[in-house]
């Protein structure tokens, strides 16, 4: 493995070939990187990927711990695999001293971040988590103006992730992340990208809060009369929001959405391709025949040690939006929808419009720039060992996910809980 410098050349091993993994690779090559190793069970998808990317032979496993067992073989690891891997695969990159870009969550438990946080300061290795909203150009421009004291002290924030009707179904019903036993709570796979967000505009951590939500349609107690348990036979799919055959087959022919979600469902992206695979896969599952467990609407409140509250809700029932936002300060209010911030100044009773260059919300289209953003820092951060370019660290992402479980227990119990700190936040 040769040095690097100013992030141009900087090598890559990448555990996880997803969507994910795919995407953080394809950016980074982009913007300079070499991937020279990969990690992915599925043969297919780790022929694809070695191919794509001219990896030898030797240097594409089947098992992740084997990489992980052959030594250091670049500059750094990104790790996209599924969420209940990543503490040991975390752990075991920092041991063989890569510098880590680590998806999100950090992981399901809060001994097993406590296991990545020991491991990466006693490595000394650059460590960044996936919390790409905090790198988009709007974040950027918005915590300017936050921090600018345009809009005075914050006093409360309105906080909407518009999840998507068909991204609910697609991840979060038929897909992946649809059981808490299985990966974790929504809250957790989803939304600790707000959660973090949120403590990232503030500035600080919540003290309590508390949080209502729960599995309110997708169950089979929604089920249309005369519904079958697949799509493709159903006689009334024509009239479901939900239908299969339409959310997937209007990917045919589009690049980004045959990037994600179609390459979820088949390798094969015609439209006849689809239309088997929809027959035995489980993203052809009728919404209301599935064993989905985890919640399609959810509302946290949030007290801050300054006083200040914030509000998150997270809903299925709405198009695949960028976030909308609204922050209420002593001179002035902020709103915000991803592409847009109006400002309301108070003194001169005036409003003043920014308007952002960003791309769409999906993670097909990179979170709004938040992808490259972010891997542009974590390469910059790689090749000089310099982890102060990163906007957050593992330190900082626990506290976030602490809030989450905190959130979590609240609706579970009906109760306000303060949120216990194991670890102090770095930034």
């Amino acid at each position: 493995m040769g040095s690097n410098t100013g992030g141009h050349g900087t090598s890559l091993a990448v555990i996880g070939a997803g969507v994910r993994g795919l995407g953080y690779a394809r950016r980074a090559v982009a913007q300079g990187a070499r991937v020279v190793a990969v990690a992915e069970p599925r043969r297919d998808t780790r022929s694809a990927f070695a191919a794509e990317f001219g990896i030898a032979p030797d240097l594409a496993f089947a098992d992740p711990a084997d990489l992980l067992a052959a030594g250091r073989l670049a500059d750094g690891a990104v790790i996209a695999s599924p969420d209940s891997c990543h503490a040991d695969q975390a752990v075991a990159a920092a041991e063989r001293g890569y510098a880590i870009l680590l998806e999100k969550p950090m992981a399901l438990r809060e001994d097993d971040c406590l296991r990545i946080i020991e491991a990466v300061e006693r490595a000394g290795v650059v460590f960044a988590v996936g919390h790409v909203l905090r790198y988009t150009p709007y974040t950027r421009a918005l915590k300017a103006l936050l921090d600018s004291g345009r809009i005075g002290r914050i006093i409360s924030v309105e906080h909407l992730e518009p999840v998507g009707w068909w991204h609910q179904a697609h991840s979060f019903v038929r897909g992946n992340w649809r059981r808490a036993d299985e990966s974790g709570p929504m809250l957790l796979t989803k939304s600790c990208h707000d959660i973090d967000w949120l403590m990232h505009i503030m500035g600080e951590v919540p003290a309590r809060t508390a949080s209502f939500g729960s599995l309110s349609h997708f169950k089979a107690s929604d089920k249309p009369s005369g519904a079958t348990d697949r799509c493709v036979t159903c006689p009334v799919e024509q009239s479901c929001a939900y239908s299969a055959k339409r959310i997937y087959l209007r990917c045919v022919g589009d690049p980004v959405r045959e990037y994600w979600p179609l390459s979820m469902v088949s390798a094969d992206v015609t439209e006849a391709g689809i239309l088997k695979a929809l027959e035995d896969s489980p993203y052809g599952r009728c919404v209301y025949s599935c064993d989905n467990d985890v919640v399609d609407h959810q509302v946290v409140s949030m007290e801050f040690p300054s006083g200040a509250t914030a509000s998150f809700t997270m809903t299925a029932f709405t198009p695949l939006t960028h976030r909308r936002t609204r922050i209420f300060g002593t001179r002035g209010f902020l709103e915000g929808d991803g592409d847009r911030l109006s400002l309301h100044d108070f003194v001169s009773d005036l409003v003043e419009e920014h308007l952002i260059t960003s791309a769409g919300a999906s993670a097909a289209d990179g979170h709004g720039g938040g992808d490259d953003a972010l891997v542009a820092a974590f390469l910059s951060a790689a090749a000089g060992g310099d982890g102060s370019v990163l906007i957050s660290d593992a330190r900082t992402s626990l506290a976030g996910h602490q809030v989450v479980w905190a959130a979590e227990h609240a609706r579970r119990t009906g109760t306000v809980v303060t949120i216990r700190k194991t670890v102090q936040p770095a930034k």
